[in-house]
């Protein structure tokens, strides 16, 4: 394998970066990448890479800075380099915030200090250049005196890479520099997994629109904001140096077939089960109201154009390469499940997942639909997020959902039962089924009324054979807003006592906090534990307990004790945990779900 790169990628912590790192060693070429922040963050690419399936035993780290002459390159790092023939220029900074300063640092001074070391290579086949679809438009060089309209029209992000990328056209032009420059559109996710690890951009709309807080759209119907998967341009622009010739050339690097902006909003709050924004606003009558009222940053108003692009070079260059853009709808879906499932990047990562439609509502299902060796299912005022810690602990595979109306799935038209049964209508194993607290009711009638498709039970704290809460609450009018606004830190106090959480039980609390503040979820949470608390529900369900017709197994917090036993039905006590000890304990309550797994009834 060779060791000597001969392909340099600067910026290769970035979003493009990563990817084209990953697509070039994939294609088996050896790559150099830049990193900022010493070995730390060269060890973290080299992981990321891994985690991906990426052999990384061609590629070379070397520490580098673009903001100064010569990459700041040691001698012996620059030396290692002189074999590089192709360069890619993906470093630069994107915020919107931005000082003019620190924006001309990165993306103009960065970007023509990257050219101006690429011209000094002995080999150089070509230098890529990433732009942006609407910087490029530019003219070579932007006149002086037009730099401070140019700033104040689009903000510093804008106009600087705008700035830069006139900058360095007239450069290459001047040096005689082999010169592509790639004009992606907004960046999204992997087309398959919907990763990115960005949350800027068309990313903020998303998350404004799954929280509930936009009520309308700026722009016009005809509002164009077009995409391109994160793999589809890493394997475009790894395709370049092998395609291009000549001094010059750009592409328009876009899904022309991306939605225009109302119906691309619609299509995701359809799939994530939200209310769409109905109306849509000028954009000049947007700027002349208060930043505060409409939550959009001014800087991005720029974007919202019905302009089109011509990708006719960018076609031909990806046809002969073998390339098609992946499905833009089928592309944006898994970008908004993988965001919802970050939390919009204040997660680690998720379980992996996506909203399916089931029992007639949109639903976050992750796991394992068709052979999972357990079914779990959580209680309140939790997501599916609580089982992380059990889920590290079992073997085989998993099938975790979020109950409807609740965490992050949308409201059911019929009952939980209803909803139950259709998550399971595609499994083909026997799985065992668990169920915490308010869960274990569905779980509970789904067994009797199907024991053939369930191979054990096990029921984390069943309500109904614990003490009633509080009458307050049993209250809805007063239990929901007090949800809305608990904190994790708050959440954890009342759900798991005087313990610190920490590790996946802080990650679930913080998810339920998320998921609390989103419309309508803690008002359906507090009616769901208030129907929960009938003691009509809890008779039966004790009474169903007696009769399970699959084997069965109680699982209780010791400070949260059973007050009513199931004659001959085991009962494992968490020690030192509460209502939920899958959170505090999730080694022990695994122990006991292998404990059932090993009772259970086989599939056949």
């Amino acid at each position: 394998m060779a060791t000597e790169p001969d392909a340099l990628v600067v910026g290769a912590t970035g979003l493009i970066g990563r990817w084209l790192t990953a697509e070039l060693l994939g294609r088996g070429r050896a790559v150099a990448a830049t990193v900022r922040g010493g070995p730390a963050r060269a060890d973290g690419l080299r992981a990321w890479l891994r985690e991906r399936g990426a052999d990384d035993r061609a590629l070379t780290t070397v520490a580098a800075d673009v903001t100064r002459p010569g990459l700041a390159l040691p001698p012996a790092d620059g030396d290692r380099l002189r074999a590089v023939r192709d360069v890619f220029g993906t470093a630069a900074v994107y915020r919107f915030g931005l000082g003019r300063d620190e924006a001309r640092r990165a993306n103009v001074d960065g970007a023509l200090h990257v050219a101006r070391w690429a011209a000094a290579l002995p080999r150089l086949r070509r230098l890529v250049h990433v732009s942006g679809y609407r910087a490029g438009a530019a003219d070579a060089p932007v006149p002086a005196g037009e730099l401070d309209g140019l700033y104040r029209r689009y903000g510093a992000y804008e106009a600087s890479k705008r700035e830069g990328d006139a900058a360095v056209r007239a450069f290459a032009e001047q040096a005689g520099v082999p010169l592509t420059v790639v004009n992606p559109s907004g960046v999204i996710g992997h087309s398959v997994t919907g990763e990115a690890g960005q949350y800027i951009g068309l990313a903020e709309l998303v998350e404004r629109l799954w929280t509930g807080r936009l009520p309308a759209l700026a722009g016009t119907r005809r509002t164009f904001v077009p995409v391109v998967a994160v793999d589809h341009l890493a394997r475009f622009m790894a395709a370049v140096p092998e395609h291009d010739t000549g001094p010059y050339r750009a592409h328009w690097v876009l899904d022309a077939a991306t939605p225009e902006l109302p119906e691309l909003i619609g299509d995701l709050a359809r799939h994530l089960g939200v209310r769409a924004p109905r109306a849509v606003v000028p954009v000049g009558l947007v700027r002349r109201l208060p930043r505060a009222l409409i939550g959009v940053d001014p800087e991005t108003l720029p974007f919202l154009s019905e302009d089109r692009y011509d990708t006719a070079s960018a076609d031909a260059l990806a046809a002969a390469a073998g390339l098609a853009h992946p499905p833009a709808a089928d592309a944006l879906r898994a970008w908004a499940d993988r965001l919802v499932a970050e939390r919009f990047g204040r997660a680690e990562p998720p379980l992996p997942g996506g909203f399916r439609t089931v029992g007639g509502a949109r639903t976050y299902v992750a796991g394992d639909r068709r052979s999972p060796a357990r079914v779990l299912l959580h209680g309140l005022p939790l997501d599916g997020e609580s089982w992380r810690g059990v889920a590290a602990e079992l073997d085989g595979p998993a099938l975790v959902a979020d109950l409807p109306g609740l965490g992050r799935s949308a409201p059911a038209p019929g009952a939980p039962d209803a909803w139950l049964a259709d998550l399971l209508a595609p499994v083909r194993t026997r799985p065992v089924v668990v169920a915490h607290s308010a869960a274990a009711g569905p779980a509970l009638r789904f067994a009797h009324a199907r024991p053939e498709r369930v191979g054990a039970l096990v029921l984390v704290s069943p309500y109904f054979l614990q003490r009633r809460p509080a009458p307050h609450l049993r209250a809805p009018a007063l239990v929901g807003p007090a949800l809305r606004t608990a904190s994790p830190a708050r959440l954890g106090r009342v759900l798991l006592g005087g313990e610190a959480p920490d590790g996946p039980a802080l990650r679930a609390l913080e998810d339920a906090a998320a998921q609390l503040r989103r419309p309508g979820v803690a008002r359906r949470t507090a009616r769901w534990l208030a129907r929960a608390q009938r003691p009509s529900e809890r008779a039966a369900l004790r009474s169903l307990a007696e009769s399970c017709p699959v084997p069965l197994r109680l699982v209780a917090g010791e400070a949260d004790p059973l007050v009513a036993a199931v004659p001959g039905v085991p009962v494992t006590v968490v020690r030192g945990a509460g209502h939920h000890p899958q959170l505090s304990r999730p080694a022990e309550v695994a122990a006991a779900i292998a404990e059932a797994a090993a009772e259970a009834v086989p599939a056949g």
